[in-house]
């Protein structure tokens, strides 16, 4: 049995948390707010008060620990892996910035213990899927990674409900997106790239934004010609926040974008979350396509659990026994990419995508 923190007392942090206590892991959920935390916490789970902007509180609490989960604001990921650098407890988080990434990768230089960011569904799980498809290949031409997470009964201008973190959510609409052109590295603007398809006759759009596609640029880079990340929504959503991020400037006043999403777009647990790669390359000089597709949908009820809740909770539960059981390395920075998509599918967390 492992010990295990989890930072965080919102809805991923203790969607954490109750896998790892049901998997058999002893848990504390962590959280500025700690009576929050105590409501909040699932059976067998202890909340403890923990500021994880005070590296002294954070070093404290994660004394005695096998393992970090930070479910937080991007922003307070870097200060986690610095205590867990300095306590040598293996790091795990679910961010989406890609400076946040940049900046773990390089506390990791040298560490006795491992550090994994990114474990969430995307980035995080799509990595693992797509370099699946990818070593099928003798020769790979294109890459296209497409993730959704959609309400099932959309009925608002925007044709959206929130499922996870607004800053998150924020970020991606307007920080630079990576990408491979001619084999190249690339950042693109985010927003742009509007494209539409459909899958089990329902019509989708996706569109570029940021932090999706993780580290697998860099892995891929000068292998493949062409690797692009897009989110998908329904028809006329790109349109609607373009005018908002660009029009009306709030891609410049992001706490106000905030307010402005979180006062208009109510949260829902009924959603759905599309997963779909494909792949264009040559398979003993035959031209092939192949794709790897799936929907996962949420529970719905009062008590349930929503599809963005199970898949992202699942890529870091499934993360850490991965790197419990020697599948993954040591020590040091691991990218997503790393984890065989075969060893996800079968890990008792990782079977939600099966």
């Amino acid at each position: 049995m492992a010990r295990v923190l989890v930072l965080g007392a919102g809805k991923i942090g203790v969607t954490v948390a109750a896998l790892r206590a049901e998997g058999g892991d002893e848990v504390l959920l962590g959280d500025t707010d700690v009576d929050a935390a105590r409501l909040r916490a699932p059976a067998g789970v202890q909340a403890v008060a923990v500021d994880a902007r005070d590296p002294v509180a954070l070093r404290a609490a994660l004394s005695g620990c096998d393992a970090v989960v930070a479910a937080l604001p991007f922003f307070l990921d870097v200060v986690v892996a610095e205590a867990a650098r300095a306590e040598a407890v293996h790091y795990f988080d679910l961010t989406e910035d890609v400076a946040t990434r940049r900046a773990i990768a390089r506390l990791a230089e040298g560490a006795d213990s491992v550090f994994v960011p990114q474990c969430g569904l995307a980035p995080g799980f799509i990595a693992i899927a797509a370099m699946a498809l990818v070593e099928r290949f003798d020769e790979v031409l294109d890459v296209r990674l497409r993730v959704g997470a959609l309400p099932q009964y959309p009925d608002n201008a925007l044709k959206y409900n929130l499922t996870w973190s607004t800053d998150g959510l924020i970020n991606e609409y307007c920080n630079p997106c990576e990408a491979l052109v001619d084999g190249r590295m690339m950042e693109v603007l985010p927003l742009e790239g509007l494209e539409e398809f459909s899958l089990d006759g329902v019509s989708y759009e996706a569109f570029s934004t940021s932090g999706g596609v993780g580290t697998l640029c860099e892995t891929l880079s000068g292998r493949v010609r062409r690797l692009d990340y897009k989110t998908v929504r329904y028809p006329g959503h790109r349109d609607r926040i373009r005018m908002l991020a660009h029009d009306l400037k709030l891609a410049e006043r992001r706490a106000l974008f905030r307010d402005v999403i979180e006062h208009a777009v109510p949260v829902t647990r009924q959603d759905v979350v599309l997963i779909f790669v494909t792949v264009v390359g040559r398979r003993k000089g035959l031209l092939t396509q192949e794709s790897w597709a799936r929907k996962i949908y949420g529970d719905g009820s009062e008590d349930g659990r929503s599809a963005i809740q199970k898949t992202t909770a699942a890529g870091v539960c499934a993360m850490i026994d991965l790197h419990r059981e020697g599948r993954l390395p040591a020590a040091g920075f691991v990218r997503q990419e790393q984890a065989r998509l075969a060893d996800v599918l079968t890990n008792r967390f990782g079977r939600v995508f099966a």
